[in-house]
């Protein structure tokens, strides 16, 4: 696949990359382990977070480790082989995969734990500094969503800071993405009833 022109190795990328980010885990968990279809429950959120409200914590961090794993081996399987452009594309693919998923009528995930793993993949320390940041405001404030929504805001410039241009101007529209997904948080937020981390939905 090394002969492939450019735009086929990104396009042939995307592709794969949307594949392993519409892999709904938080669905396909809690169908396999007799726990209550996670749409069905909380805010209906195939994420981690709403598998949690299930009361099955292991299908939670599974389902996070999934979420974050299918966007760290599409990159790395698409730049092994078809080079860092194409493991941008798969990236991409990847992340709007798990936010409109085609099986699930493109209704998926907020995007945190993907967004995790395409760092994992693309540039490892921009991965522990988002979760440094997370872990400092969830420390402070409680609010898991504001912790996320900190640290995707703050990863692009740390990306450019540390010399990866090309995945700072990737994860800046993906940063985007993921606040427009968070939207209902950012209500809440602002509202003063957002849910704290430990307290019930």
């Amino acid at each position: 696949m090394a002969g492939l022109p450019l735009w086929a190795a990104c396009l042939a990328a995307f592709v794969f990359g949307y594949l392993c980010g519409s892999i709904a885990f938080g669905v396909l968990l809690t169908r396999s382990f007799g726990a209550p279809d996670v749409r069905s429950v909380g805010s209906g959120n195939i994420g981690a977070t709403n598998v949690l409200r299930t009361g099955r914590k292991s299908l939670a961090a599974a389902t996070l480790l999934g979420d974050m794993l299918k966007g760290t081996v599409a990159v790395l399987i698409a730049g092994h082989f078809l080079g860092r452009d194409a493991a941008l594309g798969a990236a991409l693919g990847a992340f709007l995969g798990h936010l409109f998923p085609v099986w699930l009528g493109f209704k998926g995930g907020k995007g945190v734990a993907t967004y995790i793993g395409l760092l994992l993949g693309l540039a490892w320390p921009a991965a522990l500094f988002f979760c440094a940041i997370w872990l400092a405001v969830a420390a402070l404030s409680r609010y898991s969503s504001l912790a996320a929504l900190i640290a995707s805001v703050l990863t692009p410039f740390f990306l450019w800071w540390w010399g990866a241009l090309l995945q700072a101007e990737l994860l800046a529209p993906l940063t985007v993405l993921l606040w427009i997904m968070h939207r209902g948080n950012i209500a809440r937020l602002a509202s003063g009833s957002e849910s704290k981390i430990g307290q019930a939905a």
